[in-house]
């Protein structure tokens, strides 16, 4: 058996007083297919950078593989795809290299296309069919699914399944779920490595977190109780000391008892007050080893506004094309008061440049320029907007943030304290908000933007693949969320268990 031993391990960003991992220690074996599991900000990413010998640590490292970092660079995507595979791996045998890409549902000629023109679908599996190639590999893979749509990630799924000997950070449970049998969980306080995929784990912390909350209710009202039985032992001891000398001593000069008499019985009443003590200290210690991993996940508010009328966006025969490239055609749907609905199809096919064209329309009703960045050109059919009608807009790319939290919050006319408390309720930590956006990871990034959309109010929340590099606890709030307060929502998301769960109409956008 081979094994990634981890000894020890301490790591901490300079110049940042959170520290990553503190004295981790732990073993995985080669052959699982592991998934990591962790808030955004717990050392995911990191702890893949460090197997890799990214960064300087504390502690030891072990393995008897070659570790291999998924998305690898790639330094000129105009190359054609085999020309790429020579380059990032020299010693490519052509013939594993075309049979990993048939096991991921892809055909040769795309190593006779430039990488630029596959799609990001094609691109993700050509780059981890280049990496399974490899001999003696184990892959880290991070982040696969990020702008994958729901038959690709079947696809890479099915695909992983039948491979061992790599790690796997994903936030799509049922991606997850359908590719892993061991995790290994970055805790609030501790780490863990368990048999089984996402939902089985998530069963047994439920069931963990279920038990720690009722024992600590318990040992609360017992530590309560013991506390007034030894302040009241105590009280009696003293008062049974008192009479041994004093007035009350004359009530025993009279009676056939002396001090020796009074002396036990305080001895006694000492003797009960101490151990009610220690029994109050021992349960006091148990309770603070409670609650440490409990995820206090907050309600997240929202503050949606009810449109006058049923029908908010109508969106007729629409065609749109980039240049001479049509993307989709005769796209038709009405998005009414209250309704949730999703976008679906391939990657490529069309889905973001028809929330922008919505967005474009309703800007130009309502006197705007309706010059939104990367939006189409419309070929035929419309797209109607209510008059009046607000928006708010998540876009799919957060890697534009730059500056302060309140910057940001008064650029876009939101209360600063509410963005920090949504922050909080999302698992921010205080220090964060003293950050300049640009150092915050890819999933804060992604939910600064999904806070200032929450933090305003609109009729229509139009939401460009949200979930990108957000937790998975996060996404259960968000989930909560939605079913709570019922926003009218148009999205474009391919985590199906999140779709399912808000209960989102499908609509299927491409060419017809």
């Amino acid at each position: 058996m081979s094994l990634i031993d981890v000894t020890g391990l301490t790591f901490s960003y300079e110049g940042s007083p959170d520290v990553i991992f503190d004295h981790a220690s732990f073993q995985v074996d080669t052959d699982w297919k592991l998934g990591l599991i962790g808030r955004n900000g717990k050392g995911k990413t990191t702890f893949l950078n460090l197997l890799m010998g990214k960064y300087e640590y504390e502690g030891r490292i072990s393995a008897s593989v070659e570790f291999e970092y998924f998305p690898c660079p790639v330094a000129d995507e105009s190359l054609d795809t085999i020309d790429l595979a020579y380059l990032i791996q020299p010693d490519c045998e052509l013939w594993r290299f075309k049979k990993e890409l048939a096991g991921l549902e892809l055909g040769e000629e795309i190593l006779y296309r430039p990488f630029a023109t596959l799609s990001n679908g094609e691109q993700t599996k050509a780059l981890l069919a280049l990496l399974f190639s490899r001999e003696n590999g184990f892959l880290l893979i991070d982040e696969p699914t990020n702008h994958l749509d729901m038959n690709a990630r079947a696809a890479v799924a099915r695909y992983l399944n039948g491979k061992k000997g790599f790690i796997l950070v994903s936030h799509d449970r049922a991606f997850m779920d359908a590719c892993v049998d061991h995790v290994l969980v970055l805790n609030r306080a501790t780490i863990q490595v368990q048999r089984g995929n996402f939902s089985s784990w998530q069963e047994n912390k439920e069931k963990q977190d279920g038990f720690e909350l009722r024992k600590n209710e318990k040992l609360k009202k017992e530590i309560g109780r013991l506390a007034v039985a030894a302040r009241q032992a105590g009280n009696w001891a003293d008062d049974v000391e008192s009479t041994k000398i004093g007035k009350k001593s004359a009530v025993y000069a009279t009676q056939s008892v002396g001090r020796a008499y009074v002396g036990e019985k305080s001895r006694k009443m000492q003797m009960r007050r101490k151990s009610l003590e220690k029994r109050r200290e021992r349960d006091l210690e148990e309770k603070r080893g409670l609650l440490k991993d409990v995820e206090t996940a907050e309600e997240v508010k929202l503050f949606p506004l009810t449109y006058r009328k049923e029908t908010l966006v109508s969106v007729s025969g629409l065609s749109l094309a980039y240049g001479e490239r049509t993307v989709c055609s005769g796209v038709t749907f009405q998005v009414k008061n209250g309704a949730r609905m999703a976008l679906c199809g391939k990657n490529g096919c069309g889905k973001s440049s028809v929330l922008k064209t919505i967005l474009a329309a309703c800007e130009t009703r309502d006197g705007g320029l309706g010059t939104v960045s990367g939006a189409a050109r419309i070929l035929e059919g419309q797209v109607e907007t209510g008059s009046g009608l607000i928006i708010s807009y998540v876009p799919q790319n957060a890697s534009f943030l730059r500056g302060s939290l309140r910057e940001f919050a008064r650029e876009r006319g939101i209360e600063e304290s509410l963005l920090k408390a949504l922050l909080r309720k999302l698992d921010f930590s205080r220090e964060q908000f003293e950050k300049d956006m640009a150092d915050y990871s890819a999933g804060q990034k992604k939910k600064v933007l999904l806070a200032g959309s929450l933090c305003s109010q609109a009729h229509l929340y139009l939401w460009d693949e949200p979930l990108n590099y957000i937790d998975v606890f996060s996404r259960q709030q968000i989930e909560d969320l939605i079913l709570n307060f019922s926003p009218t929502l148009l999205l474009v998301e391919h985590d199906r268990a999140f779709l399912e769960r808000v209960g989102a109409e499908f609509t299927e956008i491409g060419l017809q």
